[in-house]
C-alpha cells in the first residue's frame, strides 16, 4: 500500500459532502485530491498533505502533528504535512480538509504548459 487507504476514504467522504468536481491522482507516492482542477489535499502512508492559505501558515504550523512541507529541500509556505496520529477523529480531519477546501476557492490552478510548434 503506497498510501493510507483508510485516511483516503475518510478524506474522500468529507470532500464529497460539498464538492462534486473531484479527481483523484496518484502522485508523489500517494494519492492527491484535485478539487476544481487544483491540487487540494494529498494522502501518503503516514501523513496528510494540505494546501492552505499561506497567510495561515504561521498559525497552523503550531498545531499538533503539523510539519512544514519540504519536498524539494526548502519549506513551501501554503503547504503542510499533518501526521496521521493527529487526525484520529472526524472533527480533527474535517478541520484540515476545511482549510484546504476554503483555500481551494481562491487558489490559482497550475497552468498546463503548452508546447509551441516550430514552423
Amino acid at each position: 500500500m503506497a498510501y493510507n487507504e483508510k485516511l483516503a476514504d475518510r478524506t474522500r467522504e468529507i470532500i464529497a459532502v460539498t464538492h462534486k468536481k473531484v479527481e483523484e491522482k496518484k502522485m508523489f507516492g500517494g494519492l492527491c485530491f484535485m478539487v476544481n482542477d487544483k491540487m487540494c489535499i494529498g494522502v501518503e502512508k503516514e501523513r496528510l498533505m494540505v494546501r492552505l492559505d499561506p497567510a495561515l501558515y504561521d498559525v497552523v504550523i503550531e498545531e499538533d502533528g503539523c510539519k512544514p512541507m519540504d519536498f524539494t529541500g526548502r519549506i513551501m509556505k501554503g503547504y503542510v504535512f499533518v501526521d496521521v496520529e493527529a487526525l484520529s477523529t472526524k472533527k480533527k480531519l474535517e478541520y484540515w480538509v476545511k482549510l484546504a477546501l476554503d483555500f481551494n476557492k481562491v487558489a490559482k490552478s497550475s497552468k498546463k504548459k503548452t508546447v509551441k510548434k516550430k514552423k
